[in-house]
């Protein structure tokens, strides 16, 4: 998206980031911890983006992931989990979603390999 309106919307969905950030708060890395990415890795394969989650993995550049390929990988339940944390709808946590998951990944793996295994 470009021009003046390209810029108006590239401002608000770096404030709706910041206020999904904070409104989920620990969220990323609790689901992160445990199974969590083993799960997410799995769900990844299925959605055929498994490629994508290995590269937020640990050091390396972050692949980036649409708000359409993040509806595919997670879940009815999980999109659910978010809209209800955050109060706001899925067309518009999805995309905030997609800026911020592979920074949080990355930043909750950063001593794992790149090649983690699920």
């Amino acid at each position: 998206m470009s021009g003046f309106f390209g810029n108006i919307m590239n401002s608000a969905m770096g404030a709706l980031g910041g206020q999904l950030g904070d409104k989920l708060g620990g969220s990323f890395g609790d689901m992160l911890k445990g199974e969590g990415l083993n799960m997410l890795i799995s769900q990844a394969k299925n959605a055929g983006l498994e490629d994508k989650i290995r590269s937020w993995i640990g050091s390396g550049e972050n692949l980036p992931i649409t708000a359409d390929e993040l509806r595919n990988l997670l879940t009815d339940q999980q999109v659910q989990m978010l809209v209800s944390k955050t109060g706001l709808p899925a067309s518009a946590v999805l995309p905030a979603l997609a800026q911020l998951l592979p920074s949080a990944v990355d930043s909750h793996t950063q001593d794992a390999a790149p090649d983690h295994t699920a």
